[in-house]
């Protein structure tokens, strides 16, 4: 039995506790490892310090805050104190609410705690409103707050750019200030990520140690802060970044802050990454356990040179190879302005008959001829100066009175307000209209290819100009729920300049995201590494592509380009009638692998094992199902020397009295490799692994300084 005003709230295998005395302050006691009914009686006996579970401004002000808000009266400071608590329960998750308000005025705020009876993670935020007459403003506005326990303990986040998303930091946390921030207004995911592990007993390893994971579901800017102040306690802080984001709470409204997912394992990074993977299939990815469609997007083949006997030749060839998807890219639309540069035509969602005189029916009919299904791109939330679009509505695009717009791609493209409801109407009809048109579209790539470069809306009032960004991603939401709604089986892809919408908040309405506009297939290991931490491999659209790469101009053999793209979702992105017969082959053999192994890839359990950041020469994963019957290991050098010394690979997530047949895919060596075909037990790979060749064996004219490996291991009963 708990200890009075004490509230645990648990997962199969942790427990979050705290203190809510009725009159008094809400009180964090303890996040880990599932705690027995001896110790939550102890807990506030273990000698451990208690800390607020939600910190306010005014009455301790040395300290950094969740929350602060002026008064109308212009009292700048809170005092909550807790009202009462209650749990709502279901099949699927516990919610625990606890009610605060406000000693003087009346303010409340409920901290709400979602864990889940199936997963290890627990989703807290927050809910805001007050009986005040007049607006009070809220000038900080977090979603949650956890005290870290000070020692060696370490971070890993993902910083990056176009081109070069998702790159994996590590850093021991020092006094001081940790902030980790975006500022785009429309994407959130290039420069840095709204998603932190913290390692608490020394150097991140993968498949141990104590670590938390903490995802923050936001689409749009966010702010973490880890304080490191005099205390024993790192301060970690998550919440809707508040610079230039005042809120004015109205009293007949309630500010919902977005979830923050937490997680907590004994087995590493690793296992957060399986957590969150699971979590988010079950409960956040649209389509979340539907297995992927192999597709071939147009982009890379053609760019903008888009035709109805292209797009029919693309069509046959990635049937040819056993392709199940063809994806037509930018270039397909425009009227009065043809869409042939990306200067001109968003907005105008009308097929260029010139260059596709059948139009989308011809398209559709092309690909039911080939046996295959059809999808294509758009951009909804923008429009360029240089469209009919604008003409018609240049008050629909976020601009700041009195002042030119600052314009993007192809120096014309703007941002629409998505704060206006018309314009929510009108995103959504883009969608609505082509569907209804074509209901046979299976896809559709949504893109976003610019931030949010000046500061103004016309359709909110003067005094709620810094409302902006929040209502930008509440008008995004409202048109993505409209069109789940009437469309629920669609499939979207969250494509921004790339990798930019990798985020939960966006991924409960698209079934995955491009993680980078960069296909060049080495970069593609690091930056799907540190993707993986917080996002499985079904969300990661992984594509085959030219070679020479059309970003890095690095030349990469096909084989190593196929083995990293099969560990996502595979696609290809490559016009095919550029390929050898001979490179055909390969890829219409790997697909056919590949259709073998995704249940495995894209529904498994993922355990990195060494990692390209630690610059050993060669990085390796592997997933393993569930059931531990199966799993596909995943072997790529990253370096090349004469007389180089790589690692053995131990495995790891099989089961060691299991044993397992061995299976090489995309082989290219002129003989198997010496344990092809052979068992081992799941003890002895996990062990000790498997010794790999450092290169191919083909023949001389065959040789290059590339090697990868894809085994698949298969239960033999």
């Amino acid at each position: 039995m708990l200890p009075a005003q004490q509230l645990s709230i648990s997962t199969p295998n942790t427990s979050l506790v705290l203190e809510a005395p009725a009159g008094g302050e809400l009180k964090y006691l303890y996040y880990g490892n599932k705690l027995t009914d001896n110790d939550l009686q102890n807990l506030s006996s273990s000698g451990s310090p208690t800390f607020s579970a939600y910190p306010v401004y005014g009455m301790n002000c040395p300290g950094e805050t969740a929350l602060a808000v002026r008064h109308a009266d212009g009292n700048m400071t809170l005092q909550m104190e807790v009202i009462k608590s209650d749990t709502k329960e279901n099949d699927k998750d516990v919610t625990t609410t606890i009610y605060l308000k406000d000693k003087v005025y009346p303010f409340y705020v409920n901290v709400c705690y979602k864990a889940y009876k199936d997963v290890d993670v627990i989703e807290t935020w927050t809910e805001i409103s007050h009986d005040e007459k007049k607006a009070v403003t809220l000038n900080q506005f977090a979603s949650a707050y956890l005290p870290i326990r000070r020692g060696n303990v370490w971070l890993s986040s993902l910083y990056g750019s176009w081109g070069n998303e998702a790159r994996l930091n590590q850093e021991p946390l020092h006094p001081g200030m940790k902030v980790i921030a975006n500022r785009d207004g429309v994407r959130n995911s290039h420069t840095s990520h709204a998603e932190v592990m913290f390692s608490l007993d020394g150097k991140p390893q993968e498949n141990t140690g104590n670590t938390i994971g903490a995802a923050l579901c936001y689409s749009g800017n966010y702010k973490l802060r880890i304080n490191t102040d005099d205390g024993d306690y790192h301060q970690f802080y998550a919440g809707i970044n508040e610079e230039n984001s005042a809120y004015n709470l109205p009293k007949d409204e309630v500010f919902r802050t977005p979830a923050l997912a937490l997680t907590y394992t004994q087995e590493g990074l690793s296992g957060a990454s399986r957590n969150f993977h699971r979590w988010g299939r079950l409960y956040k990815l649209a389509h979340g356990n539907t297995l992927r469609k192999i597709l071939l997007n147009s982009w890379e083949g053609v760019y903008f040179d888009i035709n109805q006997e292209g797009m029919d030749q693309m069509m046959s060839d990635i049937a040819s190879m056993g392709g199940e998807l063809f994806v037509m890219d930018d270039g397909w639309f425009g009227n009065k302005y043809q869409r042939n540069t990306d200067n001109s035509s968003l907005g105008d969602w009308t097929v260029d008959k010139k260059k596709l005189p059948e139009g989308i029916d011809g398209l559709l009919r092309d690909a039911k001829k080939h046996g295959i299904r059809f999808g294509l791109w758009i951009e909804p939330e923008m429009t360029n100066t240089t469209s009919e679009l604008y003409e018609k509505h240049p008050e629909w695009i976020i601009k700041a009175p009195q002042r030119d717009p600052v314009q993007g791609r192809g120096g014309t493209q703007v941002v629409l307000d998505l704060a206006n409801p018309d314009v929510q109407d009108f995103i959504f009809g883009v969608v609505d209209n082509l569907m209804t048109q074509y209901p046979e579209i299976d896809y559709i790539k949504w893109d976003a290819n610019m931030s949010i470069m000046n500061h103004g809306s016309n359709y909110l009032t003067k005094d709620n100009q810094s409302h902006m960004y929040i209502e930008y991603h509440r008008g995004l939401e409202k048109v993505l729920q409209r069109i789940r709604a009437k469309y629920p089986d669609l499939t979207i892809q969250a494509c921004a300049s790339g990798g930019g919408r990798a985020n939960w908040g966006y991924l409960p309405y698209f079934d995955e995201f491009w993680v980078s506009d960069n296909t060049d297939a080495l970069q593609r290991i690091y930056m799907q590494w540190g993707t993986s931490y917080f996002f499985p491999a079904i969300t990661m659209a992984s594509h085959i592509s030219a070679s020479p790469n059309h970003q890095t101009s690095r030349s990469i053999p096909l084989k190593y380009r196929i083995d990293v793209a099969m560990s996502g979702r595979l696609g290809m992105e490559i016009q095919p009638k550029n390929m050898t017969d001979t490179e055909k082959e390969l890829c219409k053999k790997a697909i056919a692998d590949y259709k073998m192994i995704r249940p495995v890839v894209q529904l498994g359990d993922i355990y990195r094992l060494v990692s390209p950041y630690d610059h050993m020469g060669v990085a390796s994963l592997m997933y393993v199902s569930p059931e531990k019957d199966k799993a596909v290991f995943y072997w790529w050098k990253t370096e090349h020397f004469i007389n180089e010394h790589l690692p053995r690979v131990k495995m790891a997530g099989l089961q060691a009295d299991k044993l397992y047949k061995i299976h090489e895919l995309n082989r290219v060596d002129n003989k198997p490799l010496s344990f092809e075909g052979k068992t081992f037990s799941g003890e002895y790979l996990m062990a000790n692994g498997l010794e790999l060749p450092y290169r191919h064996a083909t023949s001389y004219t065959n040789q290059n300084d590339w090697s990868s490996r894809v085994l698949y291991l298969e239960e033999i009963k």
